[in-house]
């Protein structure tokens, strides 16, 4: 304890120093890229409850939202009644809002539609061309709220029935799974996300039909 506290690690600003969850999510999971399909529907419907609000307040209520949501298992929340919608308005675990319930049942439906033909991780990552972007920002504010490749991904999301897939919202997941890499150069993850992203090549299969 006594050699990190003398050489603290560099970090992005946003995690801040006060919160140990959000610290371990900055230095574990922010930037990781992931090309499961499943583990990217989990991250498209928390990000989707997150619009409006603060990432911290979703991270918080994490394991609420998996057990709610029957681990993000996308055909058991397919099938979700009106009474689980009401269920889940009365779960004060997690963000009871109803537009957000109903658009994460209908996501749920849009993806089993896409994977009845096609794999959900090469249609999302072919928006980056299948290869991550590293970038290289030194400020906060030299982080986009959006992109032209997050604009796109949102259209063709919207496209095949999704809903709460805002072009700013994809940038937040492109960020979080690793489709970039907006980590700080002055930070310690930049270098180790760059690592497993430079090695990263997804998709082999053939083009999603449309």
């Amino acid at each position: 304890m006594a050699v990190q506290a003398a050489n603290p690690l560099k970090r992005c600003v946003w995690p801040g120093i006060d919160d140990p969850e959000y610290t371990r999510y900055h230095d574990e999971e922010w930037g990781v890229p992931i090309t499961d399909g499943e583990r990217l529907f989990e991250k498209l419907v928390l990000e989707s409850f997150q619009s409006g609000l603060s990432w911290l307040t979703i991270l918080r209520k994490r394991n609420n939202f998996r057990k709610a949501f029957m681990n993000f298992d996308p055909v058991k929340i397919a099938a979700f009644t009106p009474t689980d919608v009401e269920r889940l308005m009365n779960d004060a675990g997690i963000v009871r809002n109803r537009a957000k319930i109903d658009a994460t049942i209908n996501n749920a439906k849009a993806y089993l539609k896409i994977t009845q033909h096609d794999d959900f991780a090469w249609l999302v990552w072919s928006h980056v061309d299948h290869r991550p972007s590293i970038n290289r920002p030194k400020r906060m504010e030299d982080l986009p709220a959006q992109t032209e490749q997050s604009k796109a991904l949102s259209k063709t999301l919207k496209s095949r029935g999704f809903s709460f897939v805002g072009p700013t919202t994809m940038y937040a997941l492109m960020q979080s799974c690793g489709l970039v890499n907006d980590h700080l150069v002055s930070c310690h993850r930049h270098v180790a996300c760059a690592k497993l992203q430079t090695s990263l090549v997804v998709g082999t299969q053939s083009a999603p039909s449309t």
